[in-house]
């Protein structure tokens, strides 16, 4: 059954059919995908799905090639843990800026927070709303380099996210709590206390790397 219309392009509409089924586990990794069936499922036409499809092989959603066609990519243990341990590099460097140089954090951080605790855990909207937190406290360095690395880590960031909640929900109280201890060592300007709750914050969960190729 093809989704409901909407006034979006018919790439978006393409796009974020196939990236929240990558995301949510409804493709399920290695599996193939099928440009006749995105065109049925989203009532568009190839040209826009092939566009969709080009731009997750970018963002590593996916991996395409001419004969075997389009294939969700497997998450491996490896670069699970690269993953975090990238975020620690840029997350720390931007908060050790943020306190050394005392600079405004964005008035929205509370309000996203509060937000996250609101909803589910390993939910779509919780993962974006995690996501645009800690992009919150990276943008505060005013670094725009900085931001742009972040941003471009995100395509994985969200997806390895919604890994680790789905399979430790019963960590959402811990992860709340940790949100909160963050956002205070960068209002009290604490370098230590913020780097401090950061590495534990970002620590790859072994039973999710368990889980994955390449352990």
């Amino acid at each position: 059954m093809a989704v409901q219309q909407s006034a979006q392009p018919a790439r978006v509409r393409a796009y974020e059919w196939v990236r929240n089924g990558i995301l949510t586990g409804r493709l399920e990794s290695g599996s193939f995908i099928d440009e006749a069936t995105v065109c049925q499922a989203v009532g568009v036409s190839r040209t826009p799905v092939r566009e969709a499809f080009h731009q997750l092989s970018a963002e590593k959603f996916m991996v395409h090639s001419p004969r075997r066609g389009a294939q969700v990519r497997t998450v491996t243990a490896t670069e699970l843990i690269e993953v975090y341990d990238s975020r620690r590099l840029i997350e720390g460097h931007a908060g050790r800026l943020v306190c050394e140089r005392e600079l405004p954090l964005p008035d929205e951080l509370t309000e996203l927070l509060d937000r996250m605790e609101a909803v589910d855990a390993g939910t779509l909207e919780g993962t974006d709303l995690n996501y645009r937190f800690h992009r919150g406290i990276v943008s505060a360095a005013g670094n725009t380099v900085l931001t742009e690395l972040y941003e471009a880590l995100s395509p994985r960031l969200l997806r390895v996210s919604l890994m680790a909640m789905t399979a430790r929900p019963e960590r959402r109280t811990h992860i709340d709590s940790e949100h909160r201890l963050l956002l205070k060592a960068l209002r009290e300007r604490d370098t230590d206390g913020f780097l401090g709750t950061l590495d534990a914050h970002l620590r790859p969960i072994e039973a999710v790397l368990a889980a994955l190729p390449g352990r």
